[in-house]
């Protein structure tokens, strides 16, 4: 028996009331789990399943000569502060939850991004959903594929360099100016940006981790959060 604390990142319906849950431990990092019964009428834990909860689970681990995920032995969860029927904060954890489904997905102990994904969803209780472009840029540095800082004038997405030259119109001289203050901000989740900045900025970081993060792809959801706020 193992017990996790956990955020969950997405989940699969499996039969009639069944599911499989991919969350990201403090203790473990990325997991599949099965869980019975979820789905049943009287069942009263199915409200946890919405993105980036935060829930406390006990699993039943099998052999390690079998191929079978863990089982979920007992769910809690942690009843979150911001509203979750507020349609544009849950299209902003929609849209998270989807990100960090696929970065996180090869990755095992991993501290620093449970910390960050904790401390972002303390942030968003003060309903400040645009802060969601901020957990982005700051997974570039935790991920280790964030560019250094330099005075040049634009950002140069493919090499992840600053240069004299344009080489793309979404990294102009002010979209690479944005990233340049915050790679050197204290905290970036202070920096304010206009709604116009943060559409494009946006735009850039896409960019950015589809050259970056091998076989990154937008997330699905993308479009809806875009419908949301435009």
């Amino acid at each position: 028996m193992e017990n996790r604390d956990c955020f969950l990142l997405s989940y699969v319906k499996y039969g009639d009331y069944d599911a499989v849950l991919h969350c990201f431990s403090k203790e473990k990092g990325y997991g599949s789990f099965f869980v019975k019964g979820i789905y049943s009428p009287k069942n009263k834990k199915k409200p946890y399943l919405f993105p980036l909860s935060r829930l406390k689970i006990s699993l039943a681990i099998p052999n390690k000569d079998s191929s079978a995920i863990s089982t979920v032995t007992k769910i809690d969860g942690i009843v979150p502060e911001y509203a979750v029927d507020d349609v544009r904060l849950s299209s902003v954890l929609f849209f998270v939850a989807d990100f960090l489904n696929q970065i996180l997905r090869e990755e095992s102990h991993f501290p620093q991004a449970f910390q960050e994904i904790e401390f972002f969803c303390k942030k968003i209780q003060d309903n400040n959903s645009g802060l969601y472009i901020i957990l982005l840029f700051r997974f570039l540095r935790i991920l280790g594929i964030s560019p250094l800082f330099q005075n040049s004038k634009y950002l140069h997405s493919e090499s992840g360099t600053f240069t004299d030259e344009n080489s793309a119109q979404v990294f102009d001289e002010d979209i690479s100016n944005i990233w340049k203050k915050l790679l050197i901000a204290d905290d970036p989740y202070q920096e304010k940006l206009t709604r116009s900045e943060r559409n494009l900025f946006l735009d850039s970081l896409i960019i950015y981790y589809q050259w970056h993060f091998n076989g990154f792809k937008v997330p699905n959801s993308l479009s809806v959060l875009r419908d949301i706020y435009s």
